[in-house]
């Protein structure tokens, strides 16, 4: 999950991939060892239902970065399932910084060259916010996500997102007024969405074929 745009993981989370190890056990050894996590960053605890509960009871847990999830683990034996967590940690984290990065260089110049041309098309109209929004909506369904799932998403998501903003920074530049700005911003995004449909029924059947 990120936390002000920083990968972190459950500790809840890391202690089920660790299979034998309950939960409690793990956020001890994470208080016992707060001082030198403290080295790797601020440590997040957050109090939310505790896993495996029926009656709704609620536990502390802890968020850890990337270097104190690595720490908590060199704690742990080195069995065949901390070396299997370990791999699968060093590709989530990879993959969340990879879409960190795509996010700043790709998604969010696209974004504010987008909303600057909504800006310009409803600048003075009570309606401004609302054009914005549904925006965004064309935009979210274009990748295929729900809102508030933006500073989460994969990197295939972020840089469909980036073309998706892109695409739509385009319609409305070429639009006299935001409403047929916000029609044109509609069509364009459907011929996306078929075009990407498309791209990805072809590179299915090539693969299919290969096999």
């Amino acid at each position: 999950m990120i936390r002000k745009d920083e990968a972190r993981i459950d500790s809840r989370l890391l202690a089920l991939h660790l299979k034998k190890k309950r939960h409690q056990d793990l956020f001890e050894l994470v208080k016992r060892y707060e001082v030198k996590l403290l080295a790797l960053g601020k440590v997040l605890f957050q109090t939310g239902a505790s896993t495996g509960s029926s009656t709704g009871q609620r536990e502390r847990f802890a968020l850890l970065n990337e270097d104190q999830a690595f720490f908590v683990l060199t704690l742990s034996r080195n069995t065949p399932t901390v070396v299997d967590l370990n791999l699968k940690m060093i590709q989530a984290f990879g993959e969340a910084r990879r879409a960190a990065q795509m996010r700043g260089v790709e998604y969010l110049p696209t974004y504010h060259a987008l909303h600057d041309q909504i800006h310009a098309l409803t600048a003075g109209s009570p309606n401004e916010r609302f054009v914005h929004m549904n925006v965004n909506k064309l935009v979210n369904q274009t990748a295929g996500i729900e809102a508030g799932q933006r500073a989460s998403a994969t990197v295939p998501v972020q840089s469909m997102l980036a073309v998706a903003q892109a695409v739509a920074a385009k319609a409305m530049q070429q639009a006299p007024n935001h409403r047929t700005g916000f029609r044109q911003t509609k069509a364009a995004l459907l011929a996306l969405t078929k075009a990407a449909l498309l791209a990805l029924t072809q590179a299915t059947m090539i693969g299919r074929t290969a096999a």
